[in-house]
């Protein structure tokens, strides 16, 4: 019985949904604004994950463009029916103001790695929908109701409605089953049908550092529920010592060696010495992440061990231990007729006349298209800060003719929160290397006048990053031997949920390959590989 430690999904992997199929297990994760939409990872022990699945990865499935940043996919849920996969997810159109648009779908596929149906629309009146099998063969869909009422609490309670499979849509009244505690902020519904009673688990209190999970129970589908007698069921909020934060928005598994299991979201702030505890609490860069925790039953409940608080550590399941082959190569050469399933992009796919393999073989080229300011069409193939300390590195050829067109190696938050360390034109100087920064949408240029001037005869350039928990600094090569550090230091906390003016958002950092060409000549870059080397770290170890 292997010990477990957390995080079990490292980075960017919030809102965990876990589904049991036989001796299988798989967790449904959120990816907002990056595409192809939803991450399905795959365990057979618990412990050990892959990520198995992109789902939604054609435009007829998802179509982000124009989205806002931290809109997007919200909180997936996967279930197992009928012989078939269930996935259902929201579309956020509007994450600002009064009102949340958001429109909820259906996917279904017979196997996780398959190809995924086409979307069925269910309906738009709130986010986090989730689909329960009941024990007679009827389906019903949960999601928090949003109210856009100025009077009123904008999150309205959880709401029910019957899906008929048939018709593939719902029918019948859409029912307020349960209001939430006075915590407030409901949301996040999963129904369980475990002996005598319906379990209704809902996030409740924001996903920041107030966050927790609340469960509720009724011997009627449709209610009362009464509350948990010493609710919360998990929560960091009491404890912020704990090197996990923001614990909440979870989801329940009961194993084929009947053991109960609850994944949830969590955090890890960056290391504070000399900085108040509480206010602000942390600041988190690698988002919310997903860890897992034993259960118990005591009186018809489930509880946390040790506490409804989570642990760093905790007893795995009784299960032979499963691992898997290291899935995102420290270098990855881009010899592969696809993209390895780490990297992403924004808001909608990326045909071949943008992204390809194949123009010049064993490099991925990006064709130039909008800034990173852009929420419709970026050149911007990135992947997930999976760890407090790394090296990121790649080698570039780009050859542009006006100061519009630039390549390089990107850390990236958001459309309003990015560095860049990049290749452009200057007419006095020719080909430049240069560093851009955007800081809540206040843009500098740290090295004006200073731009270093790449010589005439050099084709490639090799651009690093290396990321040491609370700072980050980019070095360049001309040759791969010799780097020289580029003297500029950059905090890591500034690509945090955490950091983000008037907060409302949900990701984490990226770091990746960008080419941008406004003068809309499609210039094109080569990159001949991409480094990511995780150092050992220390955070949240103590």
């Amino acid at each position: 019985m292997a010990t477990i430690h957390n995080p079990i999904l490292t980075g960017f992997n919030p809102d965990p949904s876990i589904c049991r199929v036989g001796e299988d297990y798989y967790i449904a994760v959120s990816t907002f604004e990056w595409f192809p939409g939803v991450g399905i990872y795959h365990s057979k022990d618990l412990k050990n994950w892959r990520l198995a699945a992109r789902p939604l990865n054609r435009l007829s499935q998802l179509n982000m463009m124009g989205n806002p940043d931290s809109g997007g996919i919200w909180a997936p849920a996967l279930s197992y029916s009928d012989g078939q996969f269930w996935l259902i997810y929201t579309d956020v159109k509007v994450v600002e103001g009064q009102w949340k648009d958001c429109h909820n779908y259906l996917v279904t596929c017979e196997t996780i790695d398959g190809e995924w149906s086409e979307a069925i629309y269910l309906n738009s009146s709130g986010f986090d929908p989730s689909l329960f099998h009941d024990e007679d063969g009827k389906k019903y869909l949960v999601n928090m109701l949003w109210d856009q009422r100025v009077a009123n609490h904008s999150f309205g309670g959880i709401v029910i409605q019957e899906y008929n499979d048939e018709e593939q849509k719902l029918v019948g009244k859409a029912e307020v089953i349960f209001k939430g505690t006075d915590i407030k902020l409901t949301e996040a519904p999963h129904l369980y049908k475990i002996d005598d009673y319906y379990y209704l688990l809902t996030a409740e209190g924001g996903t920041k550092y107030d966050h927790q999970a609340t469960i509720a129970r009724s011997k009627q589908l449709r209610g009362p529920y009464e509350i948990h007698p010493e609710n919360p069921l998990i929560t960091s909020s009491l404890n912020p010592r704990n090197p996990l934060q923001k614990a909440g928005h979870a989801s329940i598994v009961h194993t084929h060696t009947d053991e109960w299991f609850l994944v949830h979201l969590t955090g890890r702030p960056l290391p504070r010495e000399d900085q108040p505890l509480l206010d602000p609490r942390g600041f988190c860069p690698l988002g919310r992440e997903t860890a897992i925790q034993r259960l118990e039953w005591k009186n018809g409940w489930p509880y946390v061990v040790g506490g409804n608080q989570p642990s760093l550590e905790i007893e795995g399941p009784r299960m032979a231990e499963v691992q898997w082959e290291r899935e995102f190569p420290e270098k990855d050469d881009f010899n592969a007729e696809s993209l390895n399933p780490h990297f992403q992009n924004l808001r909608i796919p990326l045909g071949e006349h943008i992204v390809s393999l194949k123009d010049n073989p064993g490099h991925l080229r990006l064709y130039g298209k909008e800034s990173l300011t852009s929420k419709f069409t970026q050149a911007f193939i990135a992947r997930r800060w999976q760890h407090f300390t790394f090296t990121a590195e790649t080698k570039v050829s780009f050859n542009p003719n006006n100061f519009q067109q630039s390549a390089g190696l990107v850390n990236y938050y958001n459309t309003q929160n990015w560095t860049s360390c990049q290749i452009t034109w200057n007419e006095n100087k020719g080909r430049i290397l240069e560093l851009i920064t955007c800081d809540n949408f206040y843009f500098a240029q740290p090295l004006q006048g200073g731009e270093i001037v790449i010589p005439d005869h050099i084709e490639y350039v090799y651009l690093r990053v290396e990321v040491k928990t609370d700072v980050y600094q980019y070095s360049y090569s001309f040759d791969g031997g010799h780097w020289t550090a580029i003297p500029v230091t950059f905090q890591s906390y500034k690509l945090s949920d955490d950091y983000i003016h008037g907060g409302g958002f949900f990701t984490g950092a990226f770091v990746g390959m960008q080419c941008q060409d406004t003068s809309g000549q499609n210039q094109f870059a080569d990159f001949d590989y991409f480094i990511y080397r995780e150092e050992p770290e220390k955070v949240g170890k103590e």
